[in-house]
């Protein structure tokens, strides 16, 4: 895959999504990807300039999207873009058009989350543990040293709950044992479309990567572009699939600015005909 340069990159992978406008999905990670990684998880916000673009994206594409580990509550307060579909709890969630629906395989699992969510809270004192309804994530990013430990108390917990473990940058995630992800997520967001960029910058992300995959194979897709957001944490794996590498949200949020404009730049000329 191409190691891009976001400010410039090459015209054969943006040229055919803003010709497909009107069928693309433009999807993105949320947590590093749109919004820096911060040691607080709950003050994670995206950058002003990245809803801006979004903004500017969602008229003129078919599908603006979130894909996030995080619930699509917390998504909603912070993408306040009227217009943008939102993929919350890796695929758990979907929210569209205000709607939100979850799986209902997870909701088989809810007393069983709350149950293991509490259970973490006596176990793990001092580490922050995110009850996100139909999925618990751990988070030691303040305790790195206490990793093992947390990493120990998870797997007990999901073989005691009948759970399974997600595990991600700096977290472990308890959630039901259903065959959902952000690759089924962004599958989901992507119906109906001919094109789509996906972006994100953790190994949950690459199942998105792997999603975009899947589609062109079946030619559900006629263009796809993978958008790997380069940080000191983010995985070899990812990069190494990438079509563009861009730094951090500043960057990410550069090249979808680029996108827009060159869609924008189209429209115009088209008007001008």
């Amino acid at each position: 895959m191409a190691d891009a340069d976001a400010t410039h990159p090459p015209r054969s992978l943006l040229a055919p999504l803003a010709a497909r406008a009107d069928g693309l999905a433009v999807l993105a990670d949320y947590d590093g990807s749109l919004a820096p990684v911060v040691e607080d998880p709950d003050a994670a916000v995206a950058l002003p300039a990245a809803i801006d673009v979004l903004r500017r994206l969602v008229p003129l594409v078919r599908t603006v999207g979130i894909v996030s580990g995080r619930a699509t509550a917390f998504l909603a307060g912070r993408i306040e873009v009227h217009g943008v579909a939102l993929a919350g709890q890796h695929g758990l969630e979907l929210e569209i058009s205000g709607e939100r629906t979850v799986h209902a395989a997870a909701l088989a699992f809810v007393e069983a989350m709350a149950a293991a969510a509490t259970e973490a809270e006596e176990r793990l004192p001092g580490i922050r543990v995110e009850r996100k309804g139909a999925s618990v994530t751990l988070h030691w990013r303040g305790a790195r040293t206490r990793a093992d430990e947390v990493q120990r108390v998870a797997k007990d917990l999901a073989a005691l709950h009948g759970l399974s473990l997600l595990p991600g940058r700096l977290i472990v995630e308890l959630r039901p044992p259903v065959n959902l992800d952000k690759g089924t997520a962004v599958e989901a967001l992507s119906s109906g479309c001919t094109a789509a960029l996906f972006a994100g910058d953790d190994d949950g992300d690459i199942a998105g990567f792997a999603a975009l995959d899947r589609l062109i194979a079946s030619r559900s897709l006629l263009h796809a572009v993978r958008v790997a957001v380069r940080s000191p944490e983010a995985p070899d794996a990812l990069i190494a699939r990438a079509d563009i590498v861009v730094d951090g949200p500043t960057g990410l949020t550069a090249l979808l600015g680029i996108l827009a404009g060159t869609i924008e730049a189209s429209v115009g000329a088209a008007d001008r005909r």
